[in-house]
């Protein structure tokens, strides 16, 4: 899995956020990288991703009296020191020994959110632990819906008890996109790497849950039709009504991933949700989706500031994080990123991908003349709804 050690420093070559992916490849084995690195199909969106940002220019004002700016925001109740969270991603012990725990630490200790994934491979509570340890930075927990009521509710009790202090509900990613990378090398988890809070405590025996989930699956397969998917393994995708039972089901604000419809954000929120997350799920699910920055003036503009607007997808500069921003995002997601910079240095490379983006972004913010993340608009965006098309 791991093909050399971790860097013992942060090499000098490294200026930018994506010069870690370079690094993360040579200590990943292929099964690990496709995983990471992959997208669905063609990888399109993948790319669009990045050159929506790309072909966004900046319209700077001269001669503003910055001193004494900066770029704190709040979430939800919470200060952040930047707007800056790190996205839920699964298995993260395929990219360092200690997962999801590297990952909180860090976080908690530079006070940044980090959304954990249903599909972590530490348990809610280790990863809870783990924050704890390294200080008191926000910390959500992302819901992927479970065939099982009853698991889904023991996974809310669970972060409920455990701290985390909002639910991200992922609504797109009902059935993975064909992953071509994923395909060609075969990906499987290694030995040792599962969805540990899948698990069921109550069991007396894990297979034995296990098998008896398996029959009742293949029981519902039997009564449906004979689409693969339709019949299959969509049985379980989330619904609206399974949204209303979710804000019936937990104290804690809800918000909603994965969307890319004014109507359907609009709807979320009408329904009780706290927030959205503009996003196409980097480019993994359902290829040629719209870039997420392109989905998302329409969705600010649709809900007025109603609830807190994220965006996830191609955020690999603080430049991009001030443009976010100038067309309505309250703050954004990393994911590969801070993933690449975990493979190849570990908490520090996170730690260091955080600094950089908001060293990035305070530059940003000060040469254009912002002391404010409040007062950046689309005031400093030549000409928004341009877009290359030689990006």
């Amino acid at each position: 899995m791991f093909q050399a050690p971790l860097l013992d420093g942060i090499p000098r070559d490294i200026a930018a956020v994506a010069d870690y992916a370079a690094y993360a490849r040579r200590r990943l084995d292929d099964n690990a990288w496709a995983y990471l690195d992959g997208a669905a199909a063609d990888e399109l969106t993948r790319g669009w991703n990045r050159r929506a940002f790309d072909s966004l220019a900046l319209l700077p004002r001269v001669m503003a009296d910055v001193a004494g700016g900066h770029c704190r925001t709040t979430l939800f109740g919470r200060e952040l020191p930047c707007p800056i969270l790190l996205a839920p991603v699964a298995w993260q012990k395929l990219f360092h020994p200690d997962g999801e725990l590297a990952t909180a630490y860090v976080a908690a200790a530079l006070g940044v959110g980090m959304v954990l994934s249903t599909l972590a491979s530490c348990s809610i509570e280790e990863v809870a632990a783990a924050a704890g340890q390294g200080g008191d930075g926000p910390r959500w927990f992302q819901l992927y819906l479970q065939p099982e009521r009853s698991l889904n509710e023991e996974l809310i009790r669970r972060a409920e008890a455990a701290g985390y202090e909002a639910i991200v509900f992922t609504v797109d990613a009902s059935l993975n996109g064909i992953r071509n990378r994923e395909q060609r090398v075969g990906f499987q988890l290694p030995p040792g790497i599962e969805a540990v809070n899948l698990r069921r405590p109550q069991d007396p025996d894990d297979a034995e849950g296990f098998a008896r989930r398996e029959r009742s699956l293949a029981e519902k397969r039997q009564r449906r039709g004979p689409s693969n998917v339709f019949d299959d393994l969509m049985h379980c995708a989330p619904t609206w009504a399974d949204l209303d039972w979710l804000l019936a089901k937990t104290r804690l604000p809800v918000i909603v991933k994965g969307v890319l419809h004014p109507d359907d954000a609009a709807r979320a929120v009408d329904q009780g949700a706290a927030g959205i997350v503009v996003s196409n799920h980097g480019g993994r699910t359902l290829d040629t989706l719209p870039a997420s920055l392109d989905a998302l003036p329409a969705i600010a503009q649709r809900l007025g500031g109603r609830v807190p607007t994220l965006l996830d997808g191609g955020i690999q500069r603080g430049t991009d994080i001030f443009k976010a921003i100038a067309l309505g995002a309250s703050a954004v997601l990393i994911g590969r990123p801070y993933l690449h910079a975990l493979a190849a240095a570990g908490p520090f490379g996170i730690a260091h991908v955080l600094r950089l983006l908001q060293d990035e972004l305070e530059a940003t913010m000060a040469l254009c003349g912002v002391d404010r993340l409040d007062r950046i608009s689309t005031d400093y965006l030549k000409d928004p709804s341009f877009r290359r098309t030689d990006a």
